[in-house]
């Protein structure tokens, strides 16, 4: 090949090459604009009186049992103890026992604690209301088989002996009738709510939560008969506490006689 030749072949190498690297650039290019985001809104809050863990039942409240924590102020309701309104909140609820179960980080309400001037059943009965304990069978025949639990609600069945008709009709007569409806249970036994995921509570008596009336019905229904409890419905509680004098006529008696159950009016 001639020297002119190889003379042009060579600055059109040199020349291409050149090119290509003037096209591929040497510099990155600069990073896009980052928009900078608006802070989120603060939320005011205000310090609210908490249970530090969960307090059952019936718990003596401790200081250790107890907390401030931020809150919200737009969640705050009446009956919330916060540090604004009560700075001493926390000194004067320590000592005092928990009517009902709190969860860890519930709100300490004054509604749902009881003074322990005096005893854990009467911290817990409810206004107006008495305890009265009544003799179960141990082995749960009259009381639902030994499923019924602290707080359910129960009805008051007496059972008794029938002696007028017993002596003319030769034979014995048991008579069956409903005393209460949906009265609430105390406790169990010793047992006054459920502990380590027990289904079946067994107890010698179970204590009744019952107004001053209800009280002397069962004390006299004890003398004269027996009692047993018949379990109700969580959908039925709330709908009836008693049975009225009128409601007792319409209703129905279950007679046994000679081993045979038969309805019979009470009139």
């Amino acid at each position: 090949m001639k020297p002119a030749r190889l003379a042009v072949l060579a600055i059109a190498l040199t020349t291409g090459v050149g090119a290509a690297f003037l096209m591929s650039g040497s510099d990155t290019p600069p990073p896009a604009p980052t928009v900078a985001e608006a802070p989120p809104p603060q939320v005011p809050v205000s310090d609210v009186l908490v249970a530090a863990a969960d307090l059952p039942m019936g718990q003596n409240i401790q200081a250790a049992d107890l907390r401030w924590q931020p809150w919200p102020d737009q969640a705050i309701t009446v009956g919330y103890i916060t540090r604004a309104n009560s700075p001493k909140g926390m000194e004067t609820v320590i000592g005092s026992i928990a009517r009902t179960a709190f969860l860890a980080g519930e709100p300490i309400r004054p509604q749902k604690l009881a003074r322990s001037d005096g005893g854990f059943m009467a911290a817990i009965l409810p206004s107006g209301m008495r305890a009265v304990a009544i003799v179960t069978d141990t082995r749960g025949s009259s009381s639902a088989g030994g499923f019924i639990l602290p707080n359910d609600h129960v009805d008051v069945i007496r059972t008794y002996r029938d002696e007028d008709a017993s002596r003319s009709g030769g034979g014995e007569v048991q008579i069956s009738e409903t005393l209460l409806t949906d009265i609430r249970v105390l406790a169990v036994g010793q047992i006054v709510q459920e502990r380590n995921g027990t289904n079946v509570v067994t107890g010698e008596t179970a204590t009744l939560a019952l107004t001053p009336a209800q009280a002397e019905i069962v004390t006299l229904a004890q003398k004269v008969g027996q009692l047993s409890l018949s379990l109700r419905s969580l959908v039925d509680a709330g709908k009836t506490t008693d049975i009225t004098p009128d409601a007792q006529q319409e209703s129905a008696l279950t007679v046994v006689r000679f081993g045979v159950a038969k309805q019979q009016s009470r009139r």
